[in-house]
């Protein structure tokens, strides 16, 4: 996981000078949410849909009560709503719960509003969709079976995980749950999010950079890790949410190419070549970029690699090893799955 610390700390060094933030992996937006807590204007770029519903609801006002409203009015609405009947569904979400979580997602794919109110409640139906079961039924904050918070498990495996211990789904409030959730947020002292935007698409196409996306004076970023193929299959679960399918999509197209670190470093390389088409006279470009252990790569060599790609001159300015990513890996945890931590540096480069 990206933590909030690290664009936290480089954002604080270009405070004073009102910098206008891009990060074309925005992934759930993190360093949207850095900058706004800053009072920074800021720009995000990503090719996932369940990243970009959570990033903007990163630069929204949350409204508690609205927020449970419009989900209270969703599920009144679609009460006859139709569910899906897999081995998975079903062991997943208890009977009367997902109904509920089936009428709050048609009613948010039939608007074609973008409120404040949908996308707050767009991205913490997602947040609370899975995750660990609490005890204590009043501190409930998902609506799953036992599952890991920061993905969902592949349905074979997740049926055979709760079948072989007893697991049951539990029987929550949805409402209840989503107050749980939106309290949360709603807790955050935030200055207003101004022109801040997220929005889908894959940073190394221009097209994904519009003029208006092209104002950025900063870049602060993680690409995805190297030899981390799995992001789309990961988050299937929320993905059906948004309305995508109720199986596993094992197709990656939008995504960089892992299939050498040639082909990697000239992919990451499009994205740098169009960061420095922003129209600010300066560009500073923070990037923090891990390899998973069994890889084997030169992390350092990769992103000098795809610097050079990108056919921009850019100037080191430092870098350095990073913490490892070992405090999301915690996540897995409840579901048995093992993993080593990510190995990262933080690299500062500037357009010449």
């Amino acid at each position: 996981m990206f933590p909030l610390e690290y664009p936290l700390r480089v954002l604080k060094e270009h405070r004073n000078k009102r910098s206008v933030v891009m990060d074309p992996f925005c992934g759930r937006g993190t360093t949207l949410f850095a900058a706004r807590k800053l009072g920074l204007e800021s720009r995000g770029i990503d090719s996932s849909a369940v990243a970009v519903a959570i990033a903007k609801a990163k630069l929204a006002k949350v409204d508690v009560e609205q927020v449970l409203s419009l989900a209270r009015t969703f599920i009144a609405r679609h009460s006859r709503v139709s569910v899906p009947t897999t081995d998975f569904f079903r062991q997943a979400y208890h009977k009367d719960v997902l109904p509920a979580i089936c009428a709050i997602r048609k009613g948010l794919l039939s608007t074609t509003a973008e409120s404040d109110d949908i996308v707050v409640l767009r991205a913490a139906m997602l947040g609370c969709l899975h995750g660990p079961v609490n005890k204590v039924p009043d501190k409930r904050s998902y609506f799953s079976n036992q599952m890991p918070r920061t993905f969902a498990a592949k349905p074979a495996y997740a049926v055979k995980f709760w079948k072989e211990r007893e697991l049951r789904a539990p029987k929550v409030d949805v409402l209840s749950v989503l107050r749980h959730k939106l309290d949360r947020l709603s807790s955050f002292e935030l200055g207003e999010s101004k022109t801040s935007r997220a929005r889908l698409g894959d940073s190394r196409y221009a097209r994904s950079l519009p003029t208006s996306f092209r104002d950025f004076s900063v870049v602060v970023t993680s690409p995805p890790y190297y030899g981390m193929r799995t992001y789309v299959q990961d988050q299937w679960l929320r993905a059906w949410f948004l309305g995508g399918s109720e199986e596993v999509n094992y197709i990656n197209e939008e995504q960089l190419q892992h299939t050498g670190t040639d082909v990697f470093a000239e992919s990451l390389g499009q994205v740098w070549r169009n960061m420095a088409r922003t129209t600010a006279d300066s560009l500073d470009m923070y990037v923090r970029f891990g390899i998973i252990p069994s890889s084997k790569v030169d992390a350092k060599a990769l992103v000098r690699s795809s610097l050079e790609h990108s056919g921009v001159k850019w100037n080191e300015v430092s870098v350095r090893a990073a913490s490892t990513a070992s405090s999301g890996k915690r996540q897995a945890d409840h579901m048995a799955a093992v993993s080593a931590a990510a190995l990262e540096y933080d690299f500062h480069v500037r357009r010449a």
